[in-house]
């Protein structure tokens, strides 16, 4: 049996147990008959695909939109076609019940998905479709940024629907009231806390519920002190999690805790607590993804920063050291390898992906969810879907500036020790742990993830 096969079903027991009480939001993609072709009497078929999204919620309901457009279009373009959207929050899919799913061998026909490590070990157990041949039929293949995280031996197994990076939203009228200028450096960014402090606001907007949002900030911090390509020799066992320079950029982060630049009992928040902590200008800054743009723009999900937020990427220690960023194009869709074995669900797949995967789409998850392309896009048409929205151009903006992009701890390193560091970061903000000790605990099960796949 391979390891892969081994883990996926250790992960098995684990999310089957977890799932108990997780609830999902299931859904048709439209009302249309499904028995019919469009201008004939002849009876076709029916059948059904199962799409897996996580679009759940207001802050996601753009997105939503844009999928549920393409899922009509590919049912109108596919005779009796039905495809069954099945809602499931992002961290219960990934970390639950797409494991739970793997482990029995039956995923989603379409699922919501990262690309590394999960979709990979996935693929290596046969579970997941590569899509190669269906990229060069549609000549799709060098369309886009990157396709590094889904690709395992020339094989493509899945696709990413957009990009991302990570940097801090603020309140522009705060600033603007206090003389405040962008930072350059990380102690000037300390020194814009400690007077946001003093007015009586939190510095920074938290919730950390789910460890991977206080690990946005710490992924940042530890990739200027450690350097940019220091996660990825984790995996490799060239680096390691307790290297000095990690254990730096954890105290850093200790030291704003220490100092109350995050909102106490943020342990207890969820991820949309956050927003609302720097929405109501409880907070006078956040830090983010570029996906959290579109919330400023929509008056019901803004409140008090409705078009007023601005955004910045943190600094370097050091002014003239470049910026460094998170530039991720991990999550998107994959296909289960089922797939291939019904030639009308293989010709629905074709279409989702040619309906999907286009330059408008991607256009249109710029200009209304704030999503950066995963696909090579026009320049001209990235700066007109960017007009008039100042967020979005400070966000497209910046990113000429950045020196240094690396994918994001997750994308790098094994489930478990994902699990390990969420688990030891929250016992650090908690108190529970020093920084030294937190990460050779990290250290520790890293080394056990690296021996075991040998």
């Amino acid at each position: 049996m391979k390891k892969g096969l081994v883990m996926i079903l250790t992960l098995l027991f684990i999310a089957t147990t977890a799932l108990t009480g997780c609830g999902s939001k299931t859904e048709s993609g439209s009302e249309k008959p499904a028995n019919q072709t469009a201008g004939e009497d002849k009876k076709v078929e029916p059948f059904e695909l199962t799409l897996r999204h996580t679009q759940l919620g207001d802050a996601k309901k753009n997105r939503f939109a844009i999928l549920q457009d393409v899922v009509k279009k590919t049912e109108s373009e596919v005779p009796g076609l039905t495809i069954k959207l099945d809602g499931v929050d992002s961290e219960v899919n990934r970390k639950e019940k797409l494991r739970a799913e793997m482990g029995s061998g039956s995923p989603p026909d379409i699922f919501d998905a990262f690309g590394n490590p999960d979709v990979k070990l996935y693929a290596e157990n046969g579970l997941v479709l590569d899509v190669a041949p269906i990229l060069d039929e549609l000549g799709l293949k060098d369309k886009f940024q990157s396709l590094a995280q889904w690709t395992v031996d020339d094989k493509i197994y899945g696709l990413p629907i957009g990009a991302s990076i990570e940097g801090y939203f603020y309140d522009k009228d705060y600033f603007a009231e206090k003389g405040i200028q962008i930072p350059k450096t990380i102690a000037e960014l300390e020194a814009i806390a400690e007077k946001v402090k003093a007015d009586g606001k939190i510095p920074f907007a938290i919730a950390s519920k789910d460890a991977w949002v206080p690990l946005m900030t710490t992924n940042t911090l530890w990739s200027y002190y450690g350097g940019a390509d220091i996660t990825s020799g984790f995996a490799k066992g060239t680096t390691k999690w307790n290297d000095p320079r990690m254990v730096e950029a954890f105290k850093k982060h200790q030291e704003w805790l220490n100092k109350g630049y995050f909102k106490k009992g943020e342990l207890g928040l969820e991820y949309e607590k956050q927003r609302t902590q720097l929405v109501t200008k409880e907070a006078a800054m956040m830090y983010d993804g570029s996906w959290t743009a579109s919330v400023f723009s929509n008056k019901s999900q803004s409140g008090k920063l409705h078009n007023k937020a601005g955004f910045f990427l943190m600094p370097p220690a050091k002014e003239g050291d470049g910026y460094s960023v998170m530039f991720d194009s991990n999550n998107g869709y994959a296909f289960s390898s089922k797939i291939a074995e019904d030639p009308r669900k293989m010709e629905a797949v074709k279409a989702f992906i040619k309906n999907l995967y286009n330059e408008d789409i991607q256009v249109r998850g710029l200009k209304e969810d704030g999503v950066i392309p995963a696909m090579k896009v026009d320049q001209a048409k990235l700066d007109a879907a960017s007009q008039g929205n100042d967020l979005l151009q400070a966000i497209m903006s910046q990113m000429k500036d950045v020196k240094f992009t690396w994918p994001a701890f997750d994308a790098l390193v094994q489930a478990d020790v994902n699990t390990a560091l969420g688990q030891q970061l929250q016992k650090m903000i908690s108190g529970e742990a020093e920084p030294q000790a937190a990460l050779d605990a990290v250290q520790k099960v890293q080394e056990e993830a690296n021996a075991a796949s040998k």
